[in-house]
Order: structure tokens, then C-alpha cells, then sequence
């Protein structure tokens, strides 16, 4: 699919006419709208799954495509949802409905924002987890309100709107649109949405989906390569530009083709846009284990943990697990190893759906001959393979450089004294050898956890760690799919040194100053999460999920919890 360009400048003009008309629309207004998206969104579901699950190689009704309504269209509900309360609650309070005493001031000063559980449902479906937004150290007790809901300050009524183009990822569903809802509702902006060729599919959906948007000339969505994302970014109407993708996609976009002149203009800090640039670029995800009293069922979980990170999604996700980090001085470091490659095993092998995953495969392989492949290759599939004992010290190890965007994790080893210096080395580790700040997981037993001359350097780990999501022993995925948080890299970013991005998504409280999201959830759970691939209802779980942020009710959640007890 391929919109010519006179179609395109179409696009930019209907949205240039109703930018003015968006931006100054009344609370009541945007309210109104919020329920008529959430009144038609629903009627596309069942289409877009199946449309979803034809192209990434799943069978509709099978376990496998649940993670399609899970990242899907259950998350854009969940979103549109907890939009409409924020929008009510600012019109009643002028607030968010933040979480009674949600917000805290940290032992060094800072604030911190509690964001997650938004309701009692969350209390008790999620039980024992919760999300802290940290912000940044300018921001504190006496100037926080300044700095949520700062779209809804003041009139409207003479506001000037603008044009943002969305260019959409083509690997989960729930990206294009909620990159969407934040612009529109959370900046005042409308938008251009250029679906990704990979899920272009998806377009009609959400043209249907989101049809209010479609009509009042708030939305337009496009289709087409490289060259259309080049003749937007480019376009006098736009004014604004978002990008979910890679670096090498942004850097080319905002300094050109690779080569002398992109160097030149790096230099000398020559973009060739100057528009306002975000984006969500990627990461070498890695996961922090630290030492501990485990039992079988402890490894069992954490091994099921860690494969639900790789195997989502045929692992084309920014967030999935991509390198192990243990303490070599653990007895148990390759036990944890055996346990993990065991439940990769047991993995159905996926469609290897993206492009690039074969070369990118090739790449790693070539790194690493020594590489273990658990599962035969093909020419759809990429095994779900682990790498391990990676070099620490080599400088030029590729798995702490380059995002494996397909089945790939790797492995590696730091040499400390006691597991307080481990966790202490393993920060910096991240911090500086590892590309990206997007996520990173840190599993602790609740044992080590409170150990008094462990719990120091637990809390320095938090305040050290430089990304936009910590998961403390759970996957930081959940972060995405809460919508209330935040969802971004480690602030910071400059276009010329751009990682895993500048900016944040979702947050439906409105937030803005936001250093980075700390998930914590307990070390084991019951029942199994539906995200873990060997759970055997998750297509079930995620539909009543679905049906659930939809419109909850008391009879929709026993209907999940149900469902959940049985998998």
C-alpha cells in the first residue's frame, strides 16, 4: 500500500484546517470524544486479532494469540479508559486521579509519583504490584502540580493547535494508536499516522476503530515505505514529529544518509530538521539477576519469567530480553542457565515475521559459532537461541552493542566480592557498556531483599540505574501495558546521542518532568501470568481482559480472575 503524495498533502491540509479546532476544544468536549472512541473502537476487535494473527504466523483461539489482544486492543482501551477518567477527574478537581497520597518525597529530596494501582480492580488483579514515577531532580513538593496536566492549564479557547505525524512500529499493535491518544490528548495535537509496511494491515482497523478522530478531521492515516515517512517529515505542515523504531531510522531522518556530511552535521549541530523530534528507539534489554536462597520453584518461575521477555511477540519487541546478567561467583548461575534454555525448549518456535531477522540472526552467529540453537531453522523460522559467558571486558562484544531484534539471549558474568558489590558493578555495567535506556529487569529474592546489608545497595541500584523503566522481578513490559505510567528512555537523550529515544508515551496522569518508572512486583506469583508463553489460557485471559477495560464491571473481573485461577 502506498498513498501518492497529492493524497498525502490532502492528509496534512484536512488536519491543518481542524488543528486550531482540536486544540481549543472545551474538557466536556475531549470527554464527549474519549466516549465515542471507546464506544466504536470495540466493533474492529475481533477483525484486527484475526488480521493479526494471519500475518505473524499465530492461530486465532490457540495460546499463542493472546498476546495479541494483550498488546493489542486491550491496551488501547485500558488507555482510552483511564484518559476519560483523567479528563473527568481535571474537570471536577482539576487534577488527575492520582492514588491517595501518591505522591511522596524520596530520602534525597525528589518526588515520586505513585501511578500504579489506579483503582481497586488493579489492586486486585496486579496484587502486590506497583509503579513509582520518579521525576527529575528540578521538580519537588512545591512545583509538582505545575508540572502534571499541563495541557489542561488555563483557556483554550485561543489556543493554536498542531500537526504531529505519527510514524507507526510495525511490531505491536497498540503502538501506532496510543502514540496517537498521547499526542492528541495529552499535547493537543492532531495527527498523521503512517502505518509501518511491516503491519499495514492494521491501518483499516484503526481508521474504523477510531473513526470520531477519522471524521471531525483530527486523524488521518497514511501508508507507505521510507520515501512517504521522508516527504511528512519534510512537509511544511508538519510540525511535530514521533517516531517508534530504530536509531538508525532517526539518525537518518534527523542527520541524513551515513557518511561524511551526517558526520559534518553532527559536529556542527546541523539537524536536517529542526522540528520537535520524540521517540522510542530500542534497547539491549538486560536482566539483572542477583544471588539468592531459590528454591526449584523459584528457578521454575524466574526460568518462565526471563522466556516470557524473549519469546513475546517472536521477541520483536524494544523490550525484550536480550542479555542476562549474573554473578560469577553463583553456584547456581548455570543451573539458572539449564532452566532457562529447559523452558525456551518448550516454546513453540515462532514465524519469524520481521524483516532483517535472518541477517540479524546471521550477524550474531557469525559473532558466535558457539552459539545454542533450541530448535531447527528454517526460512520463516529463527530459533529461540542463548549465547553464554559473554566477555565482560571485551570492547567490542557486539550483544552489549547491538539490539537483537529476534530470538537471541545471551549471557554474561561479573566477577565481585559479595552480591552488595555484584549489584553495584552490574549498574555500572549497564549503565555504560549496554546501548540503550529503555528497560532493565532486576530479579531479588525476598530473602536477599531484606537483608539489611543487602537493602543499601538495592536502593543505590534504583536511584543509579539510568532507564526509563526498572522492573523489580517482573518484566518491564507490564510498564507499557498499565498506560497510567509513563513509557520512554531515561531522560536526557540529545539527537545526536539518541539510544532509545527523548520523550514519554501513555501516561495517562498527565505527568511531565519524568526521569524513569520503578515496577516492583512480588518474586513469585499465583496464578501464572497470562504474558508467560506456557500459560495455557492467555488467548482467554486476554479476550475477557479485552471485554474487561472495554467496560469493567464486578461480573467481568470474576470472569477474568476465574479464567486466571484455572490456567
Amino acid at each position: 500500500m502506498h498513498t501518492p503524495n497529492e493524497q498525502l498533502d490532502r492528509a496534512v491540509l484536512d488536519l491543518t484546517k481542524q488543528k486550531d479546532v482540536f486544540a481549543r476544544q472545551s474538557i466536556d468536549d475531549r470527554i464527549t470524544l474519549i466516549r465515542q472512541l471507546r464506544a466504536s473502537f470495540p466493533s474492529v476487535v475481533e477483525g484486527w486479532i484475526d488480521a493479526a494473527c494471519t500475518a505473524k504466523g499465530l492461530t486465532p483461539g490457540t495460546p499463542q494469540s493472546g498476546e495479541e489482544w494483550l498488546g493489542g486492543p486491550m491496551v488501547v482501551l485500558r488507555n482510552l479508559r483511564l484518559l476519560e477518567n483523567t479528563l473527568i477527574s481535571i474537570k471536577n478537581t482539576g487534577g488527575p486521579p492520582l492514588p491517595s497520597n501518591a505522591i511522596k518525597v524520596l530520602p534525597d529530596g525528589r518526588v515520586r509519583v505513585r501511578a500504579f494501582p489506579t483503582s481497586t480492580y488493579d489492586k486486585l488483579l496486579f496484587m502486590g504490584f506497583s509503579a513509582d514515577v520518579w521525576m527529575t531532580k528540578d521538580i519537588n513538593i512545591n512545583n509538582i502540580r505545575e508540572h502534571i496536566a499541563v495541557e489542561y492549564k488555563g483557556s483554550h479557547s485561543n489556543r493554536t493547535g498542531k500537526v504531529a505525524l505519527v510514524l507507526g512500529a510495525g511490531n505491536v499493535a497498540s503502538i501506532g494508536p496510543m502514540d496517537v491518544l498521547y499526542k492528541l490528548f495529552a499535547e493537543g495535537q492532531v495527527c498523521i499516522l503512517k502505518m509501518n509496511p511491516v503491519n499495514e494491515y492494521l491501518g483499516p482497523f484503526i481508521e474504523r476503530g477510531l473513526a470520531p478522530l477519522v471524521e471531525r478531521g483530527f486523524l488521518r492515516v497514511v501508508y507507505g515505505g521510507a520515501d512517504v515517512g521522508g516527504y511528512l517529515c519534510s512537509h511544511p505542515g508538519v510540525e511535530e514529529i514521533h517516531i517508534t523504531g530504530s536509531d538508525k531510522t532517526h539518525d537518518a531522518i534527523v542527520w541524513g544518509p551515513p557518511g561524511p556530511d551526517r558526520e559534518a552535521r553532527k559536529r556542527e549541530n546541523r539537524p536536517l530538521l529542526t522540528k520537535r523530534i520524540t521517540s522510542e528507539l530500542g534497547n539491549v534489554s538486560p536482566v539483572i539477576v542477583v544471588p539468592g536462597p531459590w528454591s526449584d520453584a523459584d528457578f521454575r518461575f524466574q526460568a518462565e519469567n526471563i522466556t516470557a521477555m524473549v519469546a513475546n511477540n517472536a521477541s520483536f519487541n524494544c523490550n525484550a530480553a536480550k542479555l542476562i546478567v549474573q554473578h560469577q561467583g553463583w553456584d547456581k548461575r548455570q543451573h539458572l542457565m539449564e532452566r532457562v534454555r529447559q523452558v525456551l525448549s518448550e516454546v513453540p518456535l515462532r514465524k519469524a515475521y520481521y524483516p532483517g531477522a535472518q541477517e540479524r540472526y546471521d550477524q550474531f552467529l557469525t559473532a558466535h559459532p558457539e552459539a545454542m540453537a533450541l530448535g531447527n531453522r528454517t526460512t520463516d523460522v529463527v530459533p529461540w537461541t542463548v549465547i553464554e559467558g559473554l566477555d565482560p571486558n571485551k570492547k567490542d562484544e557486539m550483544a552489549f552493542s547491538t539490539e537483537a531484534f529476534c530470538g537471541v539471549l545471551t549471557e554474561t558474568a561479573l566477577d565481585a566480592p559479595d552480591i552488595a558489590s555484584f549489584l553495584d558493578k552490574a549498574v555500572s555495567f549497564c549503565n555504560e557498556r549496554v546501548w540503550g535506556t529503555l528497560n532493565v529487569m532486576l530479579i531479588v529474592h525476598p530473602k536477599t531483599e531484606s537483608d539489611p546489608a543487602f537493602a543499601a545497595a538495592l536502593e543505590r541500584a534504583v536511584a543509579n540505574l539510568r532507564y526509563g523503566t526498572i522492573g523489580i522481578n517482573h518484566w518491564p513490559a507490564i510498564n507499557y501495558g498499565m498506560t497510567s505510567t509513563p513509557w520512554g528512555a531515561y531522560v536526557g537523550h540529545t539527537l545526536d546521542d539518541i539510544q532509545s529515544g527523548i520523550g514519554i508515551v501513555h501516561n495517562t496522569f498527565l505527568l511531565e518532568g519524568v526521569e524513569k518508572t520503578v515496577l516492583r512486583g512480588p518474586f513469585r506469583v499465583n496464578p501464572k501470568p497470562p504474558w508467560f508463553p506456557t500459560n495455557k489460557l492467555t488467548h482467554v485471559i486476554g479476550e475477557k481482559l479485552t471485554a474487561f477495560e472495554q467496560s469493567p464491571s464486578i461480573g467481568r473481573f470474576l470472569s477474568v480472575v476465574t479464567t486466571a485461577m484455572r490456567a
